[in-house]
């Protein structure tokens, strides 16, 4: 008899759980849920973020002077403070803040290049050393110098 009703029970639940398991048309017509990003936590420190790491003038004339200005954020939770930006040779010269950039402000780091003297395809990198959690960061500069056209 308790072989009967351990049995009895078995089929009962099991044949409940079996329906449970079919799958609903109203389920199918909902829209899927989207999971919310959680932004990512401020870094501890200063730290720098530029909206863009290259830029490239296209083709340009020779001995054009072209400028750039590439924009960033202290991200970190203390001020950012750039001690230096290096260029790749005496053709780029910069201009970056000289006073601490507090953390959530945004700040700019012009970069002009003189093409006076240069040919063909031109890679600049520019280097902005800081007290970044992350160390130095590097943005780039990049064009073409046409050839000059015989009259």
């Amino acid at each position: 008899m308790k072989k009967l009703f351990i049995g009895a029970l078995f089929l009962l639940f099991g044949s409940g759980a079996a329906l449970a398991q079919t799958h609903s048309t109203t389920q199918a017509a909902t829209a899927p849920v989207t999971p919310i990003a959680t932004p990512a936590p401020a870094p501890v420190g200063p730290s720098i973020l530029f909206e863009e790491q290259k830029f490239d003038f296209g083709e340009i004339k020779a001995g054009d002077v072209v400028e750039h200005t590439f924009k960033f954020t202290n991200n970190g939770t203390l001020p950012l403070v750039i001690s230096n930006v290096r260029t790749t040779c005496g053709c780029t010269a910069t201009d970056y803040p000289k006073t601490p950039v507090m953390p959530g402000e945004t700040a700019s780091i012009t970069a002009k290049f003189n093409s006076a003297g240069k040919r063909g395809q031109q890679n600049k990198v520019i280097t902005v050393e800081s007290n970044a959690v992350q160390g130095n960061a590097q943005v780039m500069i990049v064009t073409t110098i046409a050839a000059a056209t015989a009259n």
